[in-house]
């Protein structure tokens, strides 16, 4: 084995656990929440707080993951997630943790994921062969999928035997173990920028610009940040059109969401083995029209189609990794090194921001029409969207779309 995948598949292991546990710590919070309180405001609230640090300190993030060693910024960052876990920990040792407390130690792990995250995507370039970079976007992909798939079982079984603090160690053994094996691993340093007058903003400014001189990023970031404030909603009402429309119960909303997530496993690893062979632009367009077609289709359903649904969340589930798998190989391909951390924290962040939108949007609507004219509407949008990128990302993106293997134009 070439040492480069011996390298990527070592760090994806330690990774792996870590989203595992970390997958199954969401879940009982969650639960957690619900049992204490039984307010959907204050689960929302847990929900927000979950993302929202990324959200608004992602571009500036950036900055450091650029200045710093990305190891040491990804070891750091699984200390502050083991930390923020042991605080949690060591109070429901000694009795009942306030939901406070919960909230804070979210908004902490939330702040170690916005340097974790794009720390690992920008150093993955220095490790993986250009070409393959968006092969082993899929298998990144894909494990994440198989936490989406074995989280749900594992976390239902683990929250029942044990107290929430106990769950919460698991994670911390999880984060910690990731930084160990991040630790030992060696990995090729970047070009940093220079500290010069310590103008934080004017680095940022220089992320941008990186971004924008690159044809067709700009308008990609445009699209995929318009698709998040559709997409997002999308799956978190999955639940209630099954139960309210579909007339399903929790055991069925349960399967479509376990079938969505085989999906996604299914879709990464397909995407693992063809993604050094397909073309970037045309795999986006594809996912995205794919997607809105089985979300206008879910719309229009009757309500006696609960299984033609799950088969649909298949589908849905596994045209995903083709989108976002795909993006993140394109930035990491055509961005510099030295400005890649930048970009890709600037891109999560202006994508995290969208999904609160779409939330609030989508939340509104679907209680006033109904949520299944809600997907029919938000299917519509994501169709829309396509027409427009297979209008404009084309052109600018990548000169060779529309061509035939002999180059002449189609």
């Amino acid at each position: 084995m070439e040492n480069w995948r011996r390298t990527f598949i070592t760090i994806w292991t330690g990774q792996a656990v870590s989203i595992l546990t970390s997958s199954v710590l969401q879940m009982a919070i969650v639960w957690y929440v619900t049992q204490r309180t039984g307010s959907a405001a204050l689960l929302s609230l847990a929900t927000l707080i979950g993302f929202l640090p990324q959200a608004l300190l992602g571009m500036f993030i950036g900055v450091y993951i650029d200045r710093y060693n990305r190891k040491m910024v990804m070891i750091l960052s699984d200390l502050l997630i083991a930390g923020a876990g042991l605080v949690l920990v060591t109070v429901g040792a000694f009795g009942e943790i306030p939901l406070w407390l919960i909230y804070v130690v979210l908004c902490f792990r939330s702040i170690g994921a916005a340097f974790h995250t794009p720390a690992l995507q920008a150093v993955t370039p220095s490790i993986v062969p250009k070409d393959k970079l968006t092969q082993y976007a899929g298998f990144a992909q894909g494990f994440k999928s198989l936490s989406m798939v074995l989280s749900p079982a594992l976390a239902a079984v683990l929250f029942s035997l044990w107290d929430l603090n106990i769950v919460i160690l698991l994670d911390v053994f999880g984060a910690l173990f990731a930084g160990g094996v991040l630790f030992l691993v060696r990995l090729p340093d970047h070009v940093r920028v220079a500290h010069c007058d310590g103008s934080m903003l004017t680095e940022v400014k220089e992320g941008f610009r990186a971004l924008r001189k690159e044809p067709g990023l700009l308008e990609l970031l445009i699209i995929s940040s318009l698709y998040a404030f559709i997409f997002f909603p999308i799956g978190t009402l999955y639940p209630l059109i099954t139960m309210t429309w579909f007339q399903g119960g929790v055991a069925e909303s349960g399967v479509v969401e376990v079938v969505f997530a085989v999906g996604m496993l299914v879709g990464s690893f397909v995407l693992g083995i063809i993604g050094g062979r397909i073309r970037h632009v045309r795999a986006i367009l594809s996912s995205m029209g794919v997607y809105g077609s089985c979300v206008l289709l879910a719309g229009h359903l009757p309500q006696s189609g609960l299984f033609i649904f799950i088969g649909i969340s298949f589908v849905m589930g596994m045209v995903n990794p083709f989108f976002h798998g795909v993006q993140t190989a394109i930035y990491q391909t055509r961005i510099d090194q030295q400005y890649l951390g930048r970009v890709l924290s600037l891109t999560s962040s202006i994508g995290l921001v969208a999904m609160p939108l779409g939330l609030i949007l989508s939340g509104t609507f679907a209680d006033v029409i109904g949520v299944n004219r809600w997907f029919a509407i938000s299917g519509g949008l994501v169709l829309l969207l396509f027409l427009v990128g297979s209008r404009v990302l084309p052109k600018r993106l990548d000169p060779h779309y529309g061509r035939t293997a002999s180059g002449k134009a189609r």
